[in-house]
């Protein structure tokens, strides 16, 4: 398994943007996929964003697509999710996943991964 350290997350404004970086050790992230999910209390964990590393396919939850945008750096072995255009209803946890392979579908489920990291809290404001 491959180990992921979430970082960036914070208290940020309506309209505001933050950068959410993923490190990842013990295995080269571009050996398949990358994803992003987030949970609000009470609720479910739910996609948000995803890169294939081959061919860097990218798929978006409809809530976020011309908002967000997932990247990344394989030569430091870290992804990223940059948030623009930040809502309320944005307010979660957001995990980074990790997965050796590439993705089957433009929605991927939380089964589809098999590391985490521990997360990272965000905060919108109205």
């Amino acid at each position: 398994q491959v180990q992921l350290v979430e970082s960036g997350g914070g208290l940020v404004q309506a309209g505001g943007s933050l950068r959410l970086s993923c490190a990842a050790s013990g295995r080269a992230i571009s050996s398949g996929a990358t994803g992003w999910f987030r949970q609000a209390p009470g609720k479910e964990r739910e996609f948000v964003a995803a890169i294939s590393w081959t061919g860097l396919a990218r798929y978006y939850a409809d809530s976020v697509i011309g908002r967000f945008t997932i990247s990344g750096d394989i030569a430091k072995n870290t992804a990223y999710l940059q948030m623009n255009s930040l809502k309320p209803e944005d307010t979660a946890v957001y995990y980074c996943a990790a997965k050796i392979g590439g993705l089957d579908r433009s929605s991927p489920t939380t089964g589809d991964f098999d590391s985490w990291g521990q997360g990272t809290q965000v905060t919108v404001s109205s």
